[in-house]
């Protein structure tokens, strides 16, 4: 998919700045109601991937709410973005989960010992929120992700309950199942996982009001299959009469934004480098944990261009290194570089590692031109998350 940000000046922002696409968002968030309208599922935007609250009354026009990992996600839910608020934790603290029974719509569980440790709470706020829902997450040990660490389903994973351990004389009170097992991926793994949970636990599917599918889903990716998605949950809904939830988070900002960054020093070890305003280990952590390859508007391969040089963060970590990439023409001290795709898992991720400042925001609209820097960050940021 082009990316917007071919016409986009970079330095017309702070650097490093993360920038994202108005337009961009609004095109993905249009295919996920379009999902919603035909499928019946209800589409909740996933936080923990994307939780650029300053678009929370876009994403709130499209879809039906968010899910959270814990009370902050939660509550960033309800005070911003509205519509249902639900939350799952691999364990909750009972102080947190207090707070989580007050604002969400629906509350998962991880195992059957922490709903039987907090059932009494979890009954006691329905009783003043009839509304409240609870849920187990389970773990069909079916496997889909290539990278073990974003795999729930690995072998020894604490991730849900395995079938081994389900206990069908715990369920009172319990209105839905939720799995998770997808990781950047289309319709046939998931197709695969649906079997599987079906072969697992497909006996208390018809007791249950609804099921949640986790996320994972690469919706808006230009070439993922959105009709076959729109059948397989018509048909799993209509077998078994449950609501079925969606979870997307990267297919809310994917190829929504980019990180601008500036070119600080050149030197040379063996090859040229570059060292960045940026860095892998402080502003873009999954280039060095899942490993994978940022995208550089305007760069190739190495070799591939007239010139390349290794990408590196400023910070004291030898491994800081983003990538080898080639240019056109020389780099220059002071240069302005792009990122690509960078909107989702960075700005929940980013950390002040060294003291390093944390990227900007802006927001951009690419059918207007119209820009807005909504948040720079300084010292009182490094120093207040401190003691």
């Amino acid at each position: 998919m082009p990316s917007s940000f071919k016409q986009f000046n970079p330095n017309r922002v702070p650097s490093p700045c993360f920038v994202i696409d108005k337009a961009a968002v609004e095109r993905n968030l249009q295919i996920l109601h379009r999902v919603q309208q035909e499928s019946g599922a209800k589409v909740l935007a996933a936080l923990k991937a994307f939780s650029c609250w300053s678009l929370a009354p876009l994403i709130g026009k499209y879809v039906s709410g968010t899910c959270a990992s814990g009370l902050h996600e939660a509550r960033l839910g309800f005070e911003e973005f509205g519509g249902e608020v639900h939350c799952y934790s691999a364990a909750y603290k009972e102080d947190d989960l207090k707070e989580i029974l007050k604002i969400a719509d629906h509350v998962l569980f991880n195992s059957f010992s922490q709903w039987e440790r907090f059932k009494p709470l979890a009954m006691a706020a329905r009783e003043l929120r009839p509304q409240l829902q609870f849920g187990l997450r389970i773990n069909p040990e079916h496997s889909e992700g290539d990278v073990p660490i974003y795999d729930p389903c690995a072998p020894c994973s604490r991730m849900g309950i395995p079938l081994s351990q389900f206990r069908d004389d715990l369920l009172d009170g319990i209105s839905g199942l939720h799995f998770h097992t997808l990781c950047q991926q289309d319709v046939p793994p998931l197709a695969r996982t649906v079997k599987a949970v079906e072969e697992k636990f497909g006996q208390w599917l018809p007791q249950m009001d609804w099921v949640n599918f986790g996320g994972g889903h690469h919706i808006s990716r230009e070439d993922y299959q959105v009709d076959e998605l729109i059948q397989l949950v018509k048909e799993f809904s209509g077998r078994y009469g449950v609501q079925v939830y969606l979870e997307p988070g990267e297919a809310v900002a994917i190829h929504s934004g980019v990180l601008v960054t500036e070119v600080l020093d050149l030197t040379w070890n063996t090859m040229p480098q570059a060292i960045l305003d940026t860095s892998a280990t402080c502003h873009m952590p999954d280039v060095l944990e899942m490993p994978y390859r940022a995208d550089v508007l305007e760069a190739g391969l190495p070799d591939e261009k007239a010139y390349t040089y290794r990408l590196g963060g400023m910070t004291c970590l030898a491994g800081d290194v983003i990538g080898d990439y080639s240019f056109e023409q020389p780099l220059a001290v002071g240069q302005r570089l792009m990122f690509d795709d960078m909107a989702h898992y960075t700005m929940v991720k980013t950390t002040t590692f060294n003291g390093i400042n944390l990227p900007a925001i802006a927001l951009w609209d690419s059918r207007t031109d119209e820009l807005r820097v909504v948040r720079e960050f300084g010292y009182d940021d490094f120093k207040n998350r401190l003691s």
